[in-house]
């Protein structure tokens, strides 16, 4: 595809773009608030052109791009990239000018992240630099909530502010040992070098794993962590000028019989069956519709059985629809793999829907499974599709683990 076609399918999303040239070799990786308009302005014929741009510019045969939640979140993952791949045109991070760095005190005890211009050779861990110093300290602000290490210089003798208003975990009052502090430092590490999707499946089986200890209060804290990050992570699709480019790729690749205008995506959340809740978010022409998300209390499923809340669900929502004789979706999105796309299936097959495209999308690889075929489809894990996708399946992720934790909350109150 020429240049200049590729980018009207760019959506108007922050992100990080990735300019090659004709062997597949990286030339230049960029952040922008609008990939769209960033991207686009590189080959605008009336634009001024220095000699380092005309050159980049007439090599630029490929082009990639990853959407990020935030230009916050699109500034740490620019700079994770340019240091693994070493473009030829990032020169302006190799120059003079002191560029701010993110540091993790590794040298520490209980190791703090802060904002540093001098990197030196003192046990501490490095990342950046950064080219926007405004936006770190967004990044940082985001970062401290989710990932709430001390602040401190030197560890008080008493808790402070920080901890009181949940921006701590206390190590200065031992309310968490260095071994469970130090978890979260790397979960920390993993998201700067731009390993988001690992992060959230880690952070997703270590809950499970302290939930079947019957670790409640720890598996609680973790999945407060895992909604903090599904939050700043959830993909603002709302800008998605290309969305018709989109709704036919999917409508292609998915062989679907109409375009997917309305789309209704399901998922389930519980720890150890307790307080079980399933969410279904809703988009409409590419667009979240929140006055239409629904959640649900599990009321049949006794114990943990992902698959049975999944039916109960998906048979209690279309059996309503049935019922008032509203319109059904284009396409369904089930939060799993083949065994939960089967059990939705089996549902819509009872209320003779089963003519309803409906697809699964896998936690451990985000691959797409559709039904009648055992092997996922091939789909590029860069592509804006599989991007679409895992946004509507995050969205329905954090609807559900709000309204679970919600419950939780509301439970513990009455104790």
């Amino acid at each position: 595809m020429d240049i200049k076609e590729k980018i009207k399918d760019i959506p108007h999303l922050p992100g990080v773009y990735i300019m090659k040239d004709s062997l597949g070799e990286t030339l230049y990786i960029g952040k922008a608030k609008d990939l769209s308009k960033r991207v686009s302005s590189y080959f605008q014929d009336k634009r001024p052109k220095t000699l380092k741009l005309m050159s980049l510019v007439e090599k630029v045969k490929e082009l990639d791009y990853v959407v990020t939640s935030s230009e916050e979140e699109a500034l740490i993952y620019e700079a994770s990239l340019v240091k693994e791949k070493k473009p030829k045109y990032n020169v302006e991070l190799k120059d003079d000018k002191s560029f701010p760095l993110l540091k993790i005190t590794l040298n520490e005890k209980f190791p703090r992240l802060t904002i540093t211009r001098k990197k030196i050779d003192d046990g501490s861990r490095y990342f950046g630099p950064y080219t926007k110093a405004k936006l770190l300290r967004n990044a940082i602000s985001i970062l401290k909530n989710i990932f709430p290490l001390r602040i401190c210089k030197k560890i008080p003798s008493e808790s402070c502010l920080a901890y009181h208003i949940g921006q701590c975990l206390g190590p200065c009052v031992k309310r968490i040992d260095e071994k469970s502090y130090n978890e979260i430092v790397e979960q920390l590490i993993l998201f700067l070098e731009g390993k988001k999707t690992r992060l959230i499946q880690e952070l997703t089986g270590k809950m499970k794993e302290c939930a079947d200890k019957k670790n409640f209060e720890q598996a609680a804290i973790i999945r407060n962590r895992l909604s903090a990050l599904l939050e700043v992570s959830d993909r603002k699709t709302a800008d998605y000028s290309s969305w018709g480019n989109i709704a036919l790729k999917l409508k292609k690749i998915l062989r679907l019989p109409s375009l997917p205008l309305k789309i209704e995506a399901f998922d389930v959340s519980n720890i150890s069956g307790k307080e079980a809740v399933g969410s279904m978010v809703y988009f409409n022409n590419g667009l979240p519709d929140k006055s239409n998300y629904r959640k649900f209390r599990i009321k049949s499923v006794r114990g943990i059985d992902d698959y049975a809340m999944m039916r109960e669900i998906v048979r209690r929502r279309y059996q309503r629809l049935k019922e008032e004789n509203k319109r059904f979706p284009d396409l369904i999105i089930i939060d799993g793999g083949k065994g939960h796309l089967r059990a939705a299936y089996e549902e819509l097959l009872k209320l003779s829907l089963d003519y309803i495209p409906a697809i699964g999308i896998a936690k451990q690889e985000e691959k797409i499974y559709t039904l009648g075929s055992q092997e996922p489809l091939d789909i590029n894990r860069d592509s804006e599709i599989l991007h679409f996708i895992q946004s509507i399946r995050d969205e329905a992720h954090r609807f559900a683990l709000k309204y679970h934790h919600a419950l939780r909350r509301g439970a513990w109150q009455k104790n």
